[in-house]
């Protein structure tokens, strides 16, 4: 086969079935396609991308998670497919041309994303994790009041595929969603109001539930510090499933310890993990999870990585825009 062929290397973890329906993708196009995955990976966190190094010169696209130091192996590379949404790795000076496409798989995590984020939330709310630490020390103790969603108002903040699924279940249970996004002349399922960056401090004081779901940028750093978490009520609820950078945890640790809010909870810290010193660990009221909010926890999560990824081959194959496209 010509070097010069124009060759999909696939390292999806796909079934005989998957595997076919991406061949009739391309069927009757010049495009050839490797299929280096192993399905025993499916249901296993961490898929791995591991390519022969004799098509890493060849490949013209990979599906898959690279590791960004082996890109410049992939001198003919005119496309990625990530499996994951988010890129910051790729996006660093010097890992791809400016001349490959990226594309991810925005649209796959919003359900498990916003699922985590419920959950998180709604225990909180309901002191879970402190009767939590109270069974590890066999104390039997009321906590008093607890919150509920019903007839709050959730803040959304970044309102794309998990903010919106994430709006959508608050709705469900009663909440009014207020969202904000750079565009708020753009609309977002489950969102009551839209507003813009500009009416958030405004918006946090009446906030019962913040949730954020911002990529990292340099607007959006520390988008939570100390003078936004201390104007928050006492009885908010603040959870962050984005980037870790968007939270000031030093901050936060503080106005947990303060009483300035009644708990907090994150999926993402600022560093990741946390060191093992940081107030946040043996702060009661903030619940913790190891960046698992996404991943591929969730079956539904797997298909429709695989479906994104089958639809952009299709559209490589036969010379359509490709969706999802990060630069």
């Amino acid at each position: 086969m010509s070097t010069l062929s124009t060759l999909i290397v696939n390292c999806l973890p796909l079934t005989d079935k998957e595997r076919q329906a991406f061949l009739e993708a391309t069927e009757s196009t010049d495009v050839r396609q490797e299929f280096v995955g192993r399905p025993i990976q499916r249901g296993m966190m961490g898929w791995k991308a591991e390519v022969p190094q004799e098509l890493r010169a060849e490949a013209t696209a990979v599906i898959g998670n690279i590791p960004p130091s082996q890109c410049p192996q992939y001198s003919r590379l005119q496309w990625l497919q990530t499996w994951s949404a988010g890129v910051d790795a790729y996006l660093k000076p010097g890992v791809l041309p400016d001349s490959v496409t990226l594309t991810n798989a925005t649209g796959a995590y919003g359900q498990s994303v916003a699922e985590h984020m419920f959950a998180a939330m709604w225990a909180l709310m309901r002191n879970l994790p402190m009767y939590a630490r109270a069974q590890s020390e066999a104390r039997w103790h009321d906590l008093g009041a607890a919150l509920t969603p019903a007839g709050a108002t959730a803040l959304i903040i970044g309102t794309g595929d998990i903010g919106s699924h994430f709006a959508t279940l608050c709705k469900a249970a009663g909440a009014h969603t207020v969202g904000i996004r750079r565009d708020p002349t753009r609309p977002a399922d489950g969102i009551d109001d839209m507003h813009g960056f500009a009416d958030l401090d405004a918006l946090l004081s009446q906030a019962d539930i913040i949730a954020l779901a911002v990529p990292a940028a340099a607007d959006t750093t520390h988008l939570i510090d100390q003078r936004r978490l201390f104007s928050l009520k006492s009885t908010a609820v603040l959870i962050n499933a984005g980037r870790g950078s968007a939270v000031d945890c030093r901050a936060l640790a503080e106005a947990l310890a303060a009483d300035q809010l009644h708990g907090a909870a994150l999926d993402v810290t600022e560093p990741e993990p946390l060191p093992a010193d940081h107030p946040l660990w043996r702060e009661p009221h903030c619940l913790i999870t190891p960046h698992v909010a996404g991943g591929n926890h969730l079956k539904a999560t797997e298909d429709r990585i695989i479906a994104i990824a089958l639809d952009n081959v299709r559209r490589y194959a036969h010379g359509e825009p490709l969706r999802n496209v990060r630069r």
